[in-house]
């Protein structure tokens, strides 16, 4: 090979390079906009989730368990730190109860371990309910009899969705924890 020909195949494979770092430029591009797309569609799938189960809860929250309050999408931030709970629901009168009911599309591990999380995080968060027994239920669309026996076993209540409609999924002995 000559030193001409050894300078065009240089030339070349420059050219090629910035090509080629060009395209993996673009790539990056388009991988962080689906990213972000598709976080986005999780968020919103999240949200129509949380919006199905809510009259459901509602109604199981006012008739079987009489609590006065019902609150979709609470948020609070104290010292820093942030707490989402999807519906919060208290009773001021004789009951003296908080529900703190996380909602999931596919229960996971992790949706168990949030609500854990929450709970154990709840007086902090909200110092007005100290003197109240605070109880947590799980309520999601598709979720495991295995999951189911750990939401259980954790002493939180199990919700289902069937035809449309949230109802309590808890055997008839079952004690729930208060926290």
């Amino acid at each position: 090979m000559t030193d001409a020909e050894l300078k065009d195949l240089v030339a070349s494979l420059v050219v090629a390079q910035k090509e080629t770092d060009r395209q993996l430029k673009e790539t990056d591009r388009r991988v962080n906009e689906t990213n972000r797309q598709v976080g986005g569609l999780a968020n919103k799938f999240g949200s129509f989730t949380e919006g199905l189960a809510l009259p459901s809860m509602q109604q199981i929250l006012r008739d079987q368990f009489r609590m006065e309050v019902v609150s979709p999408s609470v948020r609070v931030k104290k010292g820093g730190e942030e707490l989402e709970i999807d519906v919060l629901s208290y009773a001021n009168s004789s009951l003296n109860e908080v529900y703190v009911v996380e909602v999931k599309s596919h229960l996971r591990e992790e949706g168990i371990d949030q609500l854990c999380n929450i709970m154990e995080r709840f007086r902090y968060f909200f110092p007005e309910h100290k003197d109240k027994k605070v109880f947590g239920i799980l309520a999601a669309v598709e979720m495991s009899g295995r999951l189911r026996e750990q939401v259980l076993a954790k002493g939180f209540y199990a919700a289902k969705i069937s035809d449309e409609v949230f109802s309590l999924d808890i055997p008839a002995q079952f004690t729930p924890k208060s926290f």
